[in-house]
């Protein structure tokens, strides 16, 4: 079997928050919430990281969050680069400002990636029991087309300072049928889910499931990411510049046409994130909670 990868989807802008989120310290020695998932990771069994950056970014990456890993894990960086795409309609590139989306985003990963990986984002905390889920799965499964997803209820990821763009689950079965890429936000006391695409708002509920973008597949899943990149780059030019390839958008419709399968494995663990600079405190106030508690050491890469 291939060594599992772990690959960190860290090159988002952080319009909401103010800055960049991923590189945003949350505890007195520096650490990241990064660093908090590598260590889950090297815990649970991976072997590799892959983060996934800007490429104006990569001394930040190597002299933080790089040199902390090194000894602990094999590092490689990604770049997620506007220029890489199967388009050549400059003016259209030019115009962009922020990556294309997750979609590219994992597929800048693939000459990294020699087996099975898992999907995360860089601003976020998941616990150690999500890691230990999705390596066994990855371990174990040897179906073609056959992931794994480890969703989290609402209420663990909503933020007290606004909205918040999650994928909505439906699970028949133990099966993800659905994924909703959504905007999430309270309204008169009701929890209201609004399509990204456009399709009809709808309501939620507390425990609803919804994905934080932690996923593990195999190798084939390269195959349908670059097929999700060349249809998008097919649409018009208005659409292409205004609309993003998101992970979840490429799962629906794969799940849709009957392509994969994925099981889904919710787990009883405390999500960790940051929408808004007013998380920080919060985040921080975490983490230090967990330290407390015997989750992780004092200091983390001693």
């Amino acid at each position: 079997m291939n060594d599992l990868t772990l690959v960190v989807m860290a090159a988002g802008m952080g319009s909401r928050f103010g800055g960049l989120k991923q590189l945003e310290p949350v505890d007195e020695d520096g650490n990241f919430l990064l660093d908090y998932s590598v260590y889950d990771a090297i815990r649970a069994g991976f072997k590799r990281v892959v983060l996934v950056i800007k490429e104006e970014l990569l001394s930040d990456f190597e002299n933080t969050v790089g040199k902390r890993l090194e000894g602990h894990i094999d590092v490689k960086y990604a770049f997620q680069r506007k220029e890489d795409i199967p388009y050549n309609n400059l003016s259209i590139i030019n115009k962009r400002e922020k990556p294309w989306g997750t979609t590219q985003a994992i597929y800048c990963s693939k000459e990294y990636v020699s087996g099975s990986f898992a999907v995360i984002n860089a601003d976020d905390f998941y616990g150690f029991k999500a890691f230990k889920e999705v390596a066994d799965f990855l371990k174990n499964d040897k179906q073609d087309y056959n992931y794994v997803a480890i969703p989290y209820e609402y209420s663990k990821t909503a933020s007290e300072c606004g909205s918040v763009k999650r994928g909505v689950c439906e699970i028949v079965d133990g099966k993800l049928k659905k994924i909703i890429e959504c905007s999430i936000e309270r309204k008169d006391n009701k929890i209201i889910a609004s399509p990204l695409d456009g399709r009809e708002a709808f309501e939620i509920k507390e425990n609803t499931l919804v994905s934080m973008n932690i996923f593990g597949f195999s190798n084939d899943f390269y195959e349908l990411l670059k097929e999700d990149i060349e249809k998008f780059f097919k649409q018009s030019d208005e659409d292409i510049l205004n609309n993003e390839i998101l992970l979840p958008d490429c799962l629906e419709k794969n799940l849709e046409n009957g392509t994969i399968e994925i099981d889904v494995k919710p787990v009883n663990s405390e999500w960790i994130g940051m929408t808004y600079k007013e998380d920080l405190l919060l985040v921080n106030k975490k983490i230090a909670n967990l330290k407390e508690e015997g989750s992780y050491p004092k200091h983390l890469w001693e």
